[in-house]
């Protein structure tokens, strides 16, 4: 094959890179959208760029004083803004979705380097991808798989092939501290092949102990570099302490919906359900026993996995390679028609897999993409039919005085649409409202006894909340509240007081929107 013709040849890798980015970037862009979150990170980026300070206390809530927030993911946040600035929620889509497909695009090159049969490979990088699509969002969690997936083969390497790049893991930390919470995940892992070692120590000859014991030395000397690398973040030892704070909240865990257990009744579980039932069938035929670092591998992540359906991800890109393995001794240890087709179609594709050269079909696609969005062909927004973009569009055009309830997610959004005009109740940063103002957002929404002595509490003129709910239906019938807006996604409620009169007046004769014939799609 002519050299200059390999340049125009696709790779596999090539090929799930391609297909990834073009399905975020322009068949399902709304995925990386459906969390509000992404709203106010990019605000927080701006404000960092505006001040060029990080905020050490609340800047998005009324409550006054402001409560001490640890803004510990400041660095995803700039980055996030810059490329807001580009081209707004189109090339944060764009951005992520590159991200994203760039993650897989490397697993499955480190996947075939470790000379597995290619179809092997391809199927687990397949269902790796199905898996971890469960928490693909546009936020700075997203950052932490291409950071783990290198810390994770940098760690490998150095195990299995002797190839010590080990003095990277804390350049490495110093970004994924500021990066995101989940560089905690890259000191387990240390730890993990610590303790690997440590029990081969224990039971191997002589002659293998003193490559242990280096390994060891070498290991724990990386973990504490990369743990002094850890406290270099605006936020010192504070943002260590953060990720065990929340997470021992059992209230926090229990009510917000992305940190609690994968329900496998949803649809969008299934491929992370086969990934768990293929490890199992594959851990349990193949002859080939796993060792200490590869079964405290499989517990770890799958117990994080289990308790948080956030984990999927990690779980499946740190399961990749331990399967691809156990399958790859399987094959070598059966001699059957389908194992001597994989073994054909092995040596075909790599053959031609192999020819293929340069980076045209990661460069193309994305620049085809930002052309495409540059012309305004493509133009990404929360979408209005989920998000209360309307109701928020109202707030600004008639503005109401005074302080706001509002639903949590909806809190998100408020400040990426209407900050600093209006100031929130709370919203996705759990961790620096705290448990009590959480329980008092609970209790008003299930309408306790003392509920409106909560918003007394907090001078609450006016709330915004989800149309579909029972508490709105309850707030439309009480007295002391006047509805003045409602669509199907969100209504506006103002205290029926004097300072509030004309718009009451101007708005009288609203009613709570009721959904018609195919509206409603829950049943």
């Amino acid at each position: 094959m002519p050299n200059k013709t390999r340049y125009f040849i696709p790779s596999i890798a090539d090929v799930f890179f391609f297909l990834s980015f073009a399905t975020l970037s322009l068949l399902a862009p709304g995925k990386l959208l459906l969390d509000c979150d992404t709203g106010y990170h990019v605000k927080i980026g701006e404000f960092i760029l505006n001040t060029f300070s990080i905020p050490r206390y609340d800047i998005f809530s009324f409550i006054t004083p402001s409560p001490r927030w640890i803004a510990f993911e400041w660095l995803s946040e700039v980055i996030m803004a810059l490329v807001h600035q580009w081209g707004e929620l189109t090339s944060i889509v764009i951005f992520f979705a590159f991200c994203i497909s760039l993650t897989y695009y490397f697993l499955f090159k480190i996947l075939k380097k470790d000379q597995i049969n290619i179809v092997i490979v391809a199927c687990i990088t397949l269902l790796v991808i199905a898996a971890s699509s469960i928490h693909w969002l546009a936020r700075p969690h997203i950052f932490s798989m291409p950071l783990m997936l290198a810390w994770y083969r940098i760690l490998d390497l150095y195990q299995y092939k002797d190839k010590n790049h080990l003095y990277f893991l804390p350049v490495l930390m110093f970004l994924w501290v500021n990066l995101h919470g989940a560089f905690m995940i890259g000191l387990m892992l240390l730890l993990i092949y610590i303790v690997g070692n440590l029990a081969k120590l224990f039971s191997s000859t002589s002659l293998e102990r003193d490559a242990h014991k280096t390994k060891i030395k070498a290991l724990l000397l990386i973990l504490a570099l990369s743990l002094l690398v850890s406290l270099v973040n605006p936020n010192g030892y504070r943002t260590i302490l953060l990720p065990y704070e929340l997470l021992s909240s059992k209230f926090i865990i229990n009510h917000i919906g992305e940190f609690q257990s994968p329900n496998f009744h949803e649809l969008d579980l299934l491929p992370f359900e086969i990934l768990v039932f293929l490890t199992i069938f594959i851990l349990s035929v193949s002859r080939k026993k796993l060792n200490v670092i590869e079964i405290l591998l499989t517990l770890f992540f799958l117990n994080i996995a289990l308790y948080s359906v956030r984990n999927i991800p990690l779980f499946a890109i740190v399961m990749a390679p331990i399967l691809a393995r156990q399958s790859q001794q399987l094959l070598n240890e059966h001699h059957n028609k389908f194992t001597k087709f994989l073994t054909i179609r092995d040596m075909n594709i790599s053959g031609i897999d192999s020819s293929a050269k340069g980076c045209l079909w990661i460069v193309l696609p994305v620049i085809a993409v930002w052309a495409v969005a540059w012309l305004g062909i493509v133009d990404y927004h929360f979408d209005e039919k989920i998000k209360p973009v309307a109701a928020v569009e109202f707030l600004r055009k008639e503005p109401i005085q005074g302080n706001m309830y509002n639903e949590y997610e909806f809190g998100d959004y408020v400040i990426y649409g209407a900050y600093p005009q209006y100031k929130v109740f709370i919203d996705g940063r759990a961790d620096m409202y705290g448990i009590e103002r959480l329980k008092e957002y609970y209790r008003i929404n299930s309408v306790k006894p003392d509920w409106q002595k909560i918003l007394n509490k907090y001078n609450i003129n006016f709330i915004l909340y989800n149309t579909d709910t029972l508490f709105a239906k309850y707030l439309s019938e009480q007295k002391n509240w006047r509805l003045i807006y409602s669509d199907k996604v969100a209504s506006i409620f103002v205290r029926n007081k004097p300072e509030n009169a004309p718009i009451i007046r101007k708005y009288k004769h609203t009613t709570l929107f009721v959904p018609t014939n195919g509206e409603d799609d829950e049943f």
